[in-house]
């Protein structure tokens, strides 16, 4: 029998490499499996710490009434409300209250509630209403009957807040009009949950460091190998002697066929670690981002973190279309084949595009009137091809020598590709004639603002300027979105293994873009002369997100491909499979494990714990994709 145990795991070793060769592939896993388990365990934790019974203190701190006030004034708040309470002591004078963001630039002050006269001395009149906590208030009281101002103050709620505002009169001699804010309860930290999200995900790095460490030391690394070996040696030999049926690779005898798609060509991890943080910061964003404010798109111009990953996910594209461009020549592709792929290509983004963004599944049939065409995959495969065929039509070799000698130091990657520089610029041109001397019905000329009641409500009619125009004239209002929140690939290739040049080049083009929207913006957000703005793609926030990328790309290309510092995991997984998680996070949004009934909707942090775990989900799916070596090319 012991002759037995000892053939049996002679031959295994043989067939597969034994025991030793199956701890040595698990530990070289450290990176990949660390790095995911980390992740999970961060939505694990931080749903348990979020939804853990007896923390209703956001609902708690929504506040009750003073009790000298009647229960039937009392309002149902919201997410990113404050209760306020308006008593007004004047006699013979009803109140208006106007209120507007300080975020809001040049708008126009809301009716908030109106405030009948005092009954009678020291009895005050009282009206409730809701106010945002998301940005500072400006209130104003007016005279209802005189449309005079009767005081005005600026103040950042917080939320779920109760808050009254007195209005009396001071009598010193000339019976002055006094308006005192007062704090009636503390609102609740809402920002408490993303700070734990944050404070867990440091720890995790930190234990994520301090496991790589010991995993590099020999001991350690010895002792863990040791242990792996034993226990696989055990259980390989009880399985090859408990199943005399099973047919041993050696015997030569039919094995079962296991499908393996092939793995798409080795690119470089930084470019797809980048990939990978814009995918996942989108998906986080697009779930939701816990409700913050701060997660969503910038109602007109500025920027928060929803208005960065788009930019990039075309900054990437605009990187590996070269790259892989010239592979695929290389490899001895005709320029006309290569033209139908792009063409092809373009196409299946567009439709998928156009699928993605009319999911009426679930709603009935869809009129040909109502379909919107616009959409992140569209614009991605416009781009792409407009880009793709330029770099198609002149493209040229790569030469050899490039990357040793020191002759290509100068700007051989710029000057190489200048009729492509000349008709981008040529479009970029096309793009500011058009904003600035189009001349569009019942707006001034050259106009970037949000229309509605921005400006002062002077063109309520004129959201987007030209670009708003020509869209609506191009597509018809039906086919829009509805509801509005109002260079690097040829330097790598150019450059391989010369990891100073490419450094250097990379720092510079973020300090020329940097510069560029600095002199555009005059570092204001709604002062320059092109604001950065996401809803009209301006040219400012085009230079700027690109002085992002180009920073970002600083970063990883030393620590993931020249160091090895890093992996890239956990977003490297999602960044080899982009199409695949893009249209799967879009099409199984509504579907459980990715969303359920939250028990409060009004709370920032059930929103924030289903998103982070929907999200941790999608790398999941990525990361088990990759191991089992399924991508999704189109």
């Amino acid at each position: 029998m012991t002759g037995e145990r000892a053939a049996a795991a002679e031959q295994h070793r043989a067939g597969c490499g034994g025991p030793a060769g199956a701890a040595e592939r698990a530990v070289g896993m450290t990176g990949a499996g660390w790095a995911l388990a980390a992740l999970l365990l961060a939505a694990s934790v931080l749903s348990a710490a979020l939804l853990a019974p007896g923390g209703t203190a956001e609902r708690d701190a929504q506040g009750l009434p003073p009790r000298d006030l009647d229960k039937k004034r009392h309002v149902a708040l919201k997410m990113d409300q404050a209760l306020l309470l308006i008593h007004n002591e004047l006699l013979g004078t009803n109140l208006t209250l106007y209120w507007k963001s300080e975020s809001c630039y040049h708008c126009l002050f809301q009716v908030l509630v109106n405030i009948p006269q005092s009954p009678k001395v020291g009895k005050p009149s009282i009206a409730a209403t809701p106010v945002s906590t998301q940005h500072g208030s400006i209130l104003q009281l007016n005279n209802t009957l005189e449309e005079k101002e009767v005081c005005r103050l600026e103040y950042k709620f917080g939320e779920f807040g109760n808050y009254s505002l007195l209005v009396k009169y001071i009598h010193n001699g000339v019976s002055e009009i006094a308006c005192d804010l007062a704090v009636n309860e503390d609102p609740v930290d809402s920002n408490l949950p993303v700070s734990i999200a944050f404070l867990i995900g440091l720890a995790l790095i930190i234990v994520i460091s301090f496991l790589r460490l010991l995993l590099s030391l020999d001991g350690f690394n010895n002792w863990i190998s040791k242990a792996i070996s034993s226990r696989e040696t055990d259980r390989l030999i009880n399985s090859e002697l408990g199943s005399p049926s099973r047919t041993d690779p050696l015997d030569g005898d039919v094995q079962p066929a296991v499908w393996r798609p092939s793995a798409p060509p080795l690119r470089l991890r930084s470019v797809d670690t980048f990939r990978g943080i814009a995918l996942i910061l989108m998906v986080f964003v697009n779930y939701g981002g816990g409700k913050y404010w701060y997660f969503k798109h910038a109602s007109w111009n500025g920027l928060t973190v929803a208005d960065l990953v788009f930019p990039w996910f075309v900054f990437i594209m605009g990187t590996s279309i070269f790259l892989s461009m010239t592979s695929i020549l290389q490899r001895g592709c005709s320029k006309f084949r290569l033209l139908g792929k792009i063409a092809w290509r373009s196409f299946l983004l567009i439709c998928i595009g156009i699928i993605i963004v009319n999911p009426n599944y679930c709603l009935g049939p869809l009129s040909w009137d109502k379909v919107r065409i616009p959409g992140v995959l569209q614009r991605l495969g416009v781009t792409y091809f407009v880009v793709a065929v330029l770099e198609l039509l002149f493209a040229k070799p790569v030469p050899e020598h490039c990357a040793l000698e020191r002759s290509c130091l100068s700007l051989r990657d710029i000057t190489s590709s200048w009729p492509q520089w000349l008709l981008i610029l040529a479009l970029e041109g096309l793009w500011l004639g058009l904003t600035f001397l189009l001349p569009v019905p019942g707006c001034p000329t050259g106009y970037l603002g949000p229309g509605g009641i921005g400006d002062f409500g002077s063109y309520p009619n004129c959201t987007g300027g030209a670009a708003g125009y020509i869209d609506r004239l191009l597509l018809g209002d039906d086919h829009l979105y509805q509801h509005p929140s109002s260079a690097a690939g040829k330097i790598l290739l150019y450059y391989k293994a010369r990891t100073k040049d490419i450094l250097i080049r990379f720092t510079a083009w973020c300090c020329i873009l940097g510069l560029i929207s600095v002199a555009l913006t005059k570092v204001s957000e709604n002062e320059g002369f092109i604001p950065v703005n996401k809803n009209l793609w301006s040219l400012s926030y085009v230079t700027t997100l690109s002085s992002f990328a180009f920073f970002i790309l600083l970063v990883l290309y030393p620590v993931v491909d020249v160091k090895g510092l890093w992996t890239g995991a956990p977003f490297f997984y999602p960044g080899m499979n982009s199409i695949l998680v893009y249209v799967g996070h879009e099409v199984f949004e509504n579907y459980f494990p990715f969303q359920w009934k939250l028990e409060d909707n009004q709370s920032h942090r059930e929103h924030l714990t289903q998103n982070i775990v929907a999200t941790a989900l999608w790398v999941l799916i990525a990361y088990i994709l990759y191991r089992k070596k399924i991508f999704w090319k189109i």
